[in-house]
């Protein structure tokens, strides 16, 4: 696993704006950013060296592939299975909700990026920094 590494799989220029500066305010300043599902993919299993993240923070609402088949993917590696996934999302559709937490993700957080709520989640997952 990457040292701390995250990667942040969103698609909106302010959104992204505003999770790297939470996660910078908590003094996680390793992130990769993916803007659409293809390109989390490929930065996850087809870059020559492939990302081996701390932490993925996932929007769902994706171009390209969205974010729940994404996280399927990511399930569906051996490498990349047991890895923490917080989606992040405007969604509240409960039918979002029930399959990300059928998938194993460590929340389902709705958007803005709150970073204490983030940190709150890593420290009681005893993942911490």
């Amino acid at each position: 696993m990457d040292a701390k590494t995250i990667l942040l799989v969103e698609d909106n220029p302010d959104d992204e704006f505003l999770a790297l500066r939470a996660l910078r305010r908590h003094g996680l300043r390793d992130v990769v950013v993916a803007r659409d599902g293809e390109q989390a993919v490929d930065q996850l299993f087809e870059a020559i060296t492939p990302l081996d993240p701390w932490l993925v923070l996932l929007d769902l609402k994706l171009p390209k592939m969205n974010g729940l088949e994404v996280l399927r993917t990511i399930r569906s590696v051996e490498r990349t299975r047991h890895t923490p996934v917080i989606v992040i999302s405007s969604s509240q559709e409960e039918s979002d909700v029930v399959q990300c937490r059928e998938l194993g993700v460590l929340a389902y957080l709705t958007k803005p990026i709150d970073g204490e709520k983030i940190m709150a989640l890593l420290a009681t997952a005893g993942l911490s920094s």
